[in-house]
């Protein structure tokens, strides 16, 4: 059993890690960092504490870190020199340098970093990765990606809308976009972008059109704050066919409707939410593949134990990173940017 410490206690915590952990067979969430509140109910077996200080204290093997992002970095720098595990949330920090600093900390302290990419366990990515390992749709000639929402007014408190490091919609949404790409196509050649505010009185970016740049094709990553009608989550076009998908994954609905992870119907989506699989033979719907955010517990968990390798590596979070400041210089700039490679040694 390894004993599992969650830092911040805020959306990200809440929602999204703590639940998850639980739900993890093997792993025991012991001490949740809270800087002011109540302790939660349902969490009457944790022991909540104020400070990461505090926290080290106590016998944890994995530190998660679910704070604003600016603090991605030193509180995972503090977390690896105490010699725990870490996940942070993603964006992994807010800039490369601070990445690279903590992924060459990592292999020196020979710890697991991870970047938490649940987004890579979606029945929508799982199953369009499972369609392009079977070749069915031929050559991949355009990749097109959204990730947007409706939310018209600002959230002047919220920090993700404060001008600060690491924050806005790019980093925060694009940072799910930019590594599912990664994942299924690799380092692009180039890259270009258009990253923007769009609502009245916005003072950090809400919407994004990026374009990655590879040989034969093009990886579209979009998203906006202002898309009450639904766009595609998915639309993929090859020499053999094409793939649409709309919806979002049920997980969150149902982590936010305080459902836990395995109860009955958690991760399926109904008949009517299924991507349509479009080629020479005709247009047929294609069953969403049921997934959980708790595999990239699973995974973290078989990695620190030695029993499997671990798939979102600080080298592919680096690689993030990378993607995400080459989009801004390129929407600074007005400019297609050769994708530069970066290491934790540079």
């Amino acid at each position: 059993m390894l004993n599992v410490g969650l830092v911040g206690f805020g959306h990200a915590g809440k929602t999204f890690h703590a639940p998850v952990i639980r739900a993890v067979e093997g792993l025991h969430l012991t001490t949740i960092v809270q800087r002011s509140g109540l302790s939660d109910p349902r969490y009457a077996d944790v022991e909540f504490v104020r400070s990461v200080d505090d926290l080290l204290t106590r016998p944890v093997d994995l530190v998660v870190i679910a704070t604003p992002n600016t603090s991605h970095h030193p509180l995972a720098k503090q977390c690896l020199l105490a010699g725990r595990h870490v996940v942070v949330d993603k964006p992994f920090t807010a800039t490369v340098a601070e990445a690279a600093e903590l992924v060459r900390l990592g292999k020196a302290q020979r710890r697991v970093l991870s970047a938490f990419q649940n987004r890579r366990y979606v029945g929508d990515f799982v199953t369009l990765r499972q369609l392009l390992a079977e070749g069915v749709l031929g050559d991949i000639t355009v990749f097109e990606s959204h990730f947007d929402r409706f939310r018209a007014e600002r959230r002047p408190t919220a920090w993700r809308e404060q001008p600060h490091p690491g924050s806005g919609m790019w980093f925060d949404l694009g940072s799910h976009l930019l590594d599912q790409a990664l994942v299924l196509f690799g380092i692009p050649q180039a890259i270009s972008a258009d990253i923007r505010s769009e609502r009245p009185g916005a003072v950090v970016d809400d919407a994004f059109d990026v374009t990655l740049y590879y040989a034969r094709m093009r990886a579209l990553l979009r998203a906006s704050l202002l898309a009450l009608a639904p766009r595609p989550t998915f639309v993929v076009l090859g020499s053999q066919g094409s793939f649409v998908k709309y919806g979002l994954d049920p997980q969150e609905a149902a982590l936010k409707a305080d459902r836990s992870p395995g109860t009955p119907h958690w991760d399926e989506e109904p008949r009517e939410r299924f991507g349509t699989l479009t080629t020479a033979d005709g247009a047929r719907a294609i069953p969403t593949i049921a997934s959980s955010f708790t595999h990239y517990y699973e995974n973290v968990r078989d990695a620190i134990l030695g029993k499997a390798q671990l798939a979102v590596t600080p080298e592919q979070a680096l690689d993030v990173m990378r993607g995400l400041e080459l989009a801004v210089a390129s929407s600074r700039q007005r400019c297609v940017l050769p994708w530069s490679h970066v290491s934790a040694e540079d």
